[in-house]
């Protein structure tokens, strides 16, 4: 091989070993997000606080409290109405955690557009 020959085995590979070390580096990064945000607890309340519903972020239910106060017989559907808002509550704080951290997460290793 003549003189300053490739060095590594071939041309670049110094870019593509930073490129896999970024790769694993952002695997374990979102591993240890998702780890995180599966613990993490979302609450909500509707109803002045007359009905909590509390999801961890699998969006698996963990609890849903009532207000005795709020159960009337003659209107169930206002009790129902409080706990489907409490639910979706719940779940749309779930869906923008994750949101949050995912585009930190993206936002941390320059890869626009990844997630």
């Amino acid at each position: 091989m003549a003189k300053g020959g490739f060095r590594g085995g071939f041309p670049g590979g110094g870019n593509q070993m930073n490129m896999m070390r970024q790769a694993q580096k952002m695997q374990q990064e979102f591993l240890k997000m998702q780890q995180e945000l599966e613990s993490t607890k979302f609450e909500f309340t509707a109803g002045g606080g007359a009905v909590k519903a509390t999801i961890v972020g699998t969006r698996e239910f963990q609890s849903i409290e009532i207000d005795p106060d709020v159960v009337d017989p003659d209107d169930v559907e206002m009790l129902q109405d409080l706990i489907l808002a409490a639910v979706n509550g719940a779940l749309k704080k779930a869906d923008d955690s994750t949101g949050q951290a995912m585009a930190k997460l993206q936002g941390g290793m320059g890869m626009p557009g990844l997630f």
